[in-house]
């Protein structure tokens, strides 16, 4: 069953830090509407433990920050889009706190400022150990209070509507809106707009063992490459070093800044590793720490390592991470101030993403891509530990401002007597199929050959077995597509199976190791340093479907 469109100056598709501060700015301007396919609060935001870094300390500047970023990414950092992070992102720190953000502070009431893996400097701003949470918290009540915004939940996003829906022949080249599927009912209504914004964060879900909630399943980067937009270092996705070992999905997010804090990684006998694989130790970038943990779990033929911190002050630990030991004691039952935590790498974020300028543009006219899902260049080959949230708070508002200046040209009428020509969706396939329990099936197979071939070591061999396999997979997704009418487990299967071939191309283009990519053929990297890799959909062969 389809429904009349809807029209509205601004469509936010995602309800996380970046989506969020968008829409309350951009709700100074007209109205927003906000897409989520779960609960608004269950964005990967609310997931991010460690803070946001920003150089506010006495002793730091944003030309340190700056470095520890470069050194971080590898040598693949854009500078241009670095500098944007490290100078702008102090001040929209402080225009957060203005608003009333309340941040942990030391006793004399400055900010505390935390130290995680890769930063020279204490320069992590957060809310103890749950500082994600707490934005995200604090966004949503802003986006609440204010009338201009409204927030559609189980609601997702089925593709983007460009020319491709009113003039088959002719190449895509302005996105008019999105495709909405309300979950409960079914029904699937145009939601056209002057303005799109992808905000739906990465895809760690592609992965079976991720600190991603389950909505992380890249549903911006699918849809915006299914339209015509190029994706960009897709190859470089982080493993968070230190996830709890256990059955949680998903996996439990140990913070940096407990290394930080002074925590040490030690193997099942209790000795230190750390100092075999580089001078920094605990506090090395995260391709560095999770390389070595997934090279100690091999010689020791283990399934984990632990993480230490029963030396320190027990009263220390509860007052700063109080979730993770409330959450260690009551969910696992360690006490982590009297023994050693097990962990082991989990998928946790996509450094690449749709290629995007600094302001957010993508290659369709009128789709902007921030947070996650863009890949604005600021991460490069690895991302440092807390610029998730500050590239996501300083894109946004780069994002707002260019569309204000666009606004005010009146840009957007310009395709807005196309909206009569938008058709309603075409329902295409059966109404439902026997055999939904290939779904489930189909899903575990992506994520165990992604795990298996396309994880923290790989190799030539390896990801060309991961990429003939995942084509086939594709293609019967695809036709599984073609023939029902749409769900969210189709819908997500659909783009979760886009991205892992995306990546794997990603990683068969890039023949060194750089980051997060170690090829086992290539170990050494190669000169010059900056070189992208960039996927254009026309390289694909295959149908997207839909």
């Amino acid at each position: 069953m389809n429904s009349t469109s809807i029209q509205v100056p601004f469509l936010v598709i995602g309800s996380g830090i970046s989506g969020l501060v968008f829409a309350l700015r951009a709700a100074e301007l007209g109205d927003v509407i906000i897409v989520t396919k779960d609960a608004p609060d269950e964005a990967a935001t609310s997931y991010a433990q460690g803070g946001i870094a920003a150089a506010l300390g006495a002793m730091d500047n944003p030309e340190k920050h700056f470095a520890d970023t470069l050194e971080a990414g590898a040598g693949l950092c854009d500078e241009g889009a670095v500098s944007i992070l490290v100078n702008e992102g102090v001040s929209r720190v402080k225009e957060l706190i203005e608003l009333g953000m309340q941040f942990t502070r030391s006793q004399d009431g400055a900010l505390h400022l935390g130290k995680e893996g890769g930063h020279g400097m204490n320069r992590v701003v957060h809310a103890h150990d749950h500082t994600g949470r707490a934005i995200e918290k604090f966004l949503l009540q802003q986006a609440a209070e204010n009338p201009r915004i409204q927030l559609l939940s189980g609601q997702m996003a089925i593709d983007l509507i460009t020319e491709h829906h009113f003039k088959p022949q002719q190449l895509s080249r302005n996105c008019y809106g999105c495709y909405i599927l309300n979950e409960s009912t079914g029904e699937i209504t145009p939601i056209l707009a002057d303005f799109v914004i992808l905000a739906s964060g990465g895809a760690g879900r592609v992965y079976p063992h991720t600190t991603n909630p389950p909505v992380s399943t890249g549903d911006g980067v699918a849809m915006a490459f299914r339209a015509g937009c190029r994706a960009r270092n897709m190859e470089f996705f982080q493993f968070h070093p230190t996830a709890l070992f256990s059955s949680a999905d998903p996996a439990f997010l140990i913070t940096e800044a407990l290394r930080g804090f002074g925590a040490k990684l030690i193997t099942s006998d209790g000795n230190s590793f750390m100092e075999k694989y580089d001078d920094r130790l605990e506090l090395a970038p995260r391709d560095i720490v999770a390389r070595a943990i997934d090279s100690e779990l091999k010689i020791h033929g283990t399934e984990c390592v632990y993480l230490d911190v029963s030396h320190k002050d027990s009263e220390q630990i509860k007052t700063e991470f109080p979730l993770i030991y409330n959450t260690l004691k009551e969910k696992f039952g360690i006490d982590m101030t009297t023994e050693p935590i097990p962990v082991v790498p989990a998928a946790h974020y996509m450094c690449g993403g749709i290629s995007t300028n600094y302001e957010g543009r993508t290659d369709l006219n009128f789709l902007y891509a921030i947070g996650e899902t863009a890949s604005t260049g600021v991460h490069g080959g690895n991302r440092l530990a807390s610029n998730s949230l500050a590239e996501g708070l300083v894109f946004a508002h780069r994002a707002f401002e260019d569309i204000q200046v666009r606004m005010k040209n009146s840009e957007q009428r310009l395709k807005q007597s196309s909206y009569e020509k938008i058709p309603a969706w075409d329902k295409g396939g059966a109404a439902n199929l026997a055999e939904w329990v290939l779904v489930s099936h189909d899903l575990k197979e992506i994520r165990n050959i992604m795990w298996d071939y396309v994880g923290i070591m790989r190799s030539k061999l390896r990801l060309q077995r991961a990429l003939r396999r995942i084509d086939l997979v594709y293609e019967e997704v695809i036709d599984f597509y073609n023939r029902t009418t749409p769900t969210r487990e189709i819908l997500e299967l659909r783009n979760l199976a886009l991205i892992a071939q995306i990546i794997i191309r990603s990683a068969l283009s890039r023949k060194e190791s750089r980051g997060l990519h170690f090829m086992q053929d290539y170990p050494e990297t190669r000169e010059p340093s900056r070189e992208d890799t960039i996927l254009e959909p026309l390289m694909f062969k295959q149908r997207f479907g839909g």
